[in-house]
């Protein structure tokens, strides 16, 4: 196997593997080199494809042999490690259960086997009861009425049999649940006990749970940052792929902010907390996971109603098998094999397991709802600075109007910019600094307006600096024939932003934000998935934004929108009866995102974009727009087929009873057995080679 040993201490070896791997994966590599001399402790990340290993220095040359000559394929995968608590509270759960049937059925006297279940039915019936409390004709009243009439025939057996099934049947329910939502929350956990805390000039290690907002950690080279904050002291080049996706170090460094799950390559930091442990923004994603249950795709939801309503078929189903036969036995079957069982678990476990595979790809799928809007999706709206393009603009000219010089109206476009973290701004300052002007803050009462532009008080005159809608309509800048002349002779082709002093234009700064790498392959995927309409809004010219329209195959777009206006054309095109994506990573594209049937913002967007979007590209890559696209599909197909199966297996269960062909109890260890094994199959990725497509990545 090829590896990369990023850092390395006497007794302590971070080394890079070269590629994603699965949480089966890490786990048996962990348990591999556990197994060999010498090695203390192993820590293996799916996400970032590295490990820790603490061992004996002496150790440390046949180690690295070994793992050097293993072959990561030829390892048996554990699917247990990962998951360690969910597998043994489904092993202690499902022994306990077995241990009691056999106990019960062959070595407890009849008198008292009658008693223990009688005793147990009373959970069933009850169960059943309060259901009917509410007016509900469930799952539970079909199961109680099942053990209820055979004891009523006298047939104990029978109905320990029917509860030992259901029980079972439980047991089976709730592991494949929880497992799924743990496969999915691991994608992002950070299995962190213990942090070195810095109080009073000295170090301690101490659980994470006890640090406050405001402590300082030290995290030394090699470790996970374990907690979001900001750098008190020390420098350090940090791994962000975890939350990023981005394989190259990021330089960090007293007053940057550091977030959790990220590892610092080389160098030490300590680090003032921000957060507890639960508030990080991994702890964030955690959380949705855990809410977005809620957030049924609606496919989902309709199986769900539809199986409740067949509650009452079984019934009737059941009353007149009775009055034709007049043998309960054959009743029972209709009682036993229920369809809502199998389409309550496996749906849900569909869903989960799609937005499992979506976060091991490096996407935050919010709730199955916005899986199926994906997958229905007809139009996708992009904004087109920082998703189509860049979002690094490159200054192309800067033109002065009679009068002013250029280096005056660059070095005071600097001198307003440089206090704004805006893409533009950050352009406009750094031209300044390739070209030694010197931009001294010689502003007061700066003001920035969102979208916009920037007002200041400079040299006791106002100056603005901004959009073509901003300097000469909101700030009713005059303008000549011939400096209209200049704009459209000068802009063509670009986008540009607008110096002007007390209504007077002093000059123009062209600039252009060329195309991201993928982002034509991306648009020409979109419209071989089958995507009808392909939509650009921008806020620059025209001009500009034909060109880029252009450039990248998108004949529908619309130029100089303002950022209420987004939201406003995402509603329009919805009304039209579209099902809308929107693509944007903005603070004024959060309302059009929040309007959309699907909002998907970019990771290195705004908070706030990425606050109000259904889905986050946790990666730069933006082809993982139809990643979500075709797992979305693949839901939906997955759920229709489900329920396919579901309505033949039990169908055809119901028929060998009533053929007396097999008996309730046979009929419920194969109503389970199937529900179990169909819930399986709903966790089966989604599209092939997932985790090779994301060692090519990155």
């Amino acid at each position: 196997m090829d590896y990369r040993i990023i850092h390395e201490l006497p007794r302590r070896i971070r080394i890079d593997c070269g590629r994603a791997l699965s949480p089966g994966g890490a786990a048996a590599l962990a348990s591999f080199l556990l197994g060999l001399e010498g090695v203390e402790t192993v820590q293996a990340s799916s996400l970032t494809g590295r490990l820790l290993i603490t061992l004996d220095p002496p150790a440390k040359g046949g180690v690295l042999d070994k793992l050097g000559r293993l072959e990561l394929s030829a390892l048996p995968v554990s699917s247990q490690a990962p998951y360690g608590d969910t597998e043994e509270e489904f092993q202690n759960k499902l022994f306990s259960l077995v241990t009691r049937r056999i106990f019960t059925r062959f070595f407890l006297p009849p008198s008292l086997g009658l008693l223990y279940t009688g005793f147990q039915a009373l959970g069933f019936i009850g169960k059943g009861l309060k259901a009917l409390a509410r007016g509900a004709l469930t799952v539970e009243v079909l199961d109680a009425a099942a053990v209820s009439v055979s004891l009523a025939q006298g047939q104990s057996v029978t109905a320990g049999s029917i509860m030992f099934m259901l029980g079972l049947g439980e047991v089976l329910e709730d592991y494949t649940h929880k497992r799924s939502r743990a496969a999915l929350a691991d994608s992002f956990s950070l299995n962190i006990d213990t942090v070195w805390r810095r109080k009073d000039g000295e170090d301690q290690e101490v659980p994470i749970g006890s640090i406050r907002p405001g402590d300082l950690i030290l995290v030394r080279s090699g470790a996970m940052i374990p907690l979001d904050g900001e750098v008190f002291e020390g420098e350090a080049l940090v791994c962000q792929a975890s939350l990023t996706g981005e394989p190259l170090p990021v330089l960090k460094r007293g007053g940057n902010a550091v977030y959790a799950g990220t590892v610092v390559e080389e160098g030490e930091l300590v680090i003032t907390a921000s957060t507890l442990a639960d508030e990080t923004r991994i702890g964030k994603i955690i959380s949705i996971i855990d809410e977005s249950e809620g957030l049924k795709a609606k496919i989902q939801g309709r199986a769900e109603r539809l199986a409740d309503s067949i509650v009452p078929f079984s019934f009737a189903g059941a009353a007149i098998t009775l009055g034709l036969t007049g043998r309960l036995s054959k009743a029972i079957a209709f009682l036993m094999v229920d369809y809502s069982c199998a389409i309550k678990l496996a749906m849900p476990i569909a869903v989960l397991s799609a937005m499992g595979e979506s976060a091991r790809r490096r996407i935050l799928v919010k709730g199955g709802k916005f899986l199926e809007a994906a997958a229905l999706a007809d139009t996708v709206i992009f904004d087109k600075t920082g998703t189509l393009t860049e979002a690094r603009p490159v200054i192309v000219k800067v033109v002065p109007t009679e009068g002013q010089s250029r280096r005056e109206v660059l070095s005071m476009a600097a001198c307003l910019e440089d206090h704004f973290p805006h893409s533009v701004a950050e352009a406009v300052v750094r031209q300044a600094d390739q070209e030694n002007l010197k931009h001294r803050e010689e502003h007061s009462k700066l003001e920035y307006v969102v979208a916009h532009g920037v007002a200041a008080c400079y040299a006791e005159s106002r100056v603005v600096l901004g959009s073509y809608h901003f300097v000469f309509e909101d700030e009713k800048t005059l303008l000549t024939e011939t400096e209209k002349e200049l704009i459209e002779r000068e802009t063509e082709g670009y986008s540009a932003i607008y110096l002007a002093k007390e209504g007077r234009l002093l000059g123009i700064i062209a600039f252009t934000d060329p195309p991201r790498r993928d982002a034509s392959s991306v648009i020409g995927e979109l419209k071989s998935l089958g995507i009808s309409r392909i939509v650009m809004i921008t806020g620059d010219n025209r001009a500009a934004a034909g060109k880029i329209a252009g450039e990248l195959g998108i004949t529908e777009y619309y130029a100089e929108v303002l950022p209420q206006d987004k939201s406003r054309l995402v509603k329009e095109y919805k009304a039209r009866g579209s099902t809308v994506i929107m693509v944007g990573d903005g603070i004024n594209d959060a309302p059009a995102l929040a309007a959309s049937d699907a909002g998907i913002a970019m990771i290195n967007g705004c908070d706030l974009a990425r606050e109000a979007a259904d889905v986050v590209l946790l990666s730069s890559n933006l082809g993982s727009l139809c990643h979500i696209i075709r797992i979305g599909r693949g839901l939906l197909s997955r759920i229709s087929g489900n329920y396919r199966k579901i309505l033949l297996v039990n169908s055809s269960l119901l028929a060998l009873s009533l053929g007396g062909i097999i008996s309730p109890g046979t009929s419920a260890l194969l109503h389970n057995l199937s529900t179990f094994l169909l819930s399986s199959a709903s966790s089966r990725p989604y599209l092939p080679d997932y985790m090779g497509e994301l060692n090519q990545e990155r």
